[in-house]
């Protein structure tokens, strides 16, 4: 039976319309803001860290189209947590057996996370949380998302060989650099082709 996500954790929108969508979520879902710069924003309403996040696409692509243009505008990627390490690693190496890999591997310092794409390219976050108290969570993104709101990029393949050869959970759970930033990659940006595709 292959290893399976213990649960969906959020979606993030790309947008033209940054302050109104932040408002309108607070508004509709009684969310507060996590964490805000002029790009990007994440909100919650419950006890997970994030469960909305949004990229202000006028900042991150200024030349683009307007508020309406579907094109760049709308959900970005969805997210699922694995309940260990160690399920998501393995994962990993079950679905490079099968020819999916991911994109992007990151650590984003509130998740260990890697990025895939469907056929179609629709983007998806396997992740595992680094922090098992929220407010530590939220304490890291208040700390350190002012200096690299996107992560830190890992090698897959090593950070399997270390979570099977036994390294400490805990060394790998925490980001020890908050540079160098990752630029932000997609399915498309990356080059990545589906299998088949």
């Amino acid at each position: 039976m292959p290893i399976r996500p213990s649960k969906f954790v959020h979606v993030v929108y790309r947008t033209r319309r940054f302050e109104e969508m932040l408002a309108w979520y607070q508004t509709v879902f009684g969310a507060k803001v996590q964490y805000q710069d002029p790009a990007l924003a994440f909100l919650t309403y419950d006890g997970e860290h994030h469960r909305f996040a949004f990229a202000n696409m006028d900042l991150i692509d200024p030349g683009g189209g307007g508020p309406d243009d579907r094109g760049v505008i709308g959900v970005d990627h969805v997210a699922y947590t694995y309940s260990s390490l160690s399920d998501l690693f393995e994962r990993y190496a079950e679905l490079k057996a099968d020819g999916i890999i991911p994109y992007w591997c990151i650590h984003h310092g509130i998740t260990v996370s890697m990025y895939y794409g469907d056929p179609d390219g629709n983007q998806m976050e396997f992740q595992v949380d680094c922090f098992a108290d929220n407010d530590d969570a939220n304490a890291f993104m208040r700390r350190a998302f002012s200096i690299n709101p996107i992560g830190v990029e890992y090698d897959p393949e090593e950070w399997l060989e270390k979570v099977r050869s036994g390294t400490a959970v805990d060394t790998l759970l925490a980001r020890m650099s908050d540079l160098p930033v990752s630029p932000i990659r997609s399915a498309v940006g990356a080059g990545f082709a589906p299998p088949g595709g």
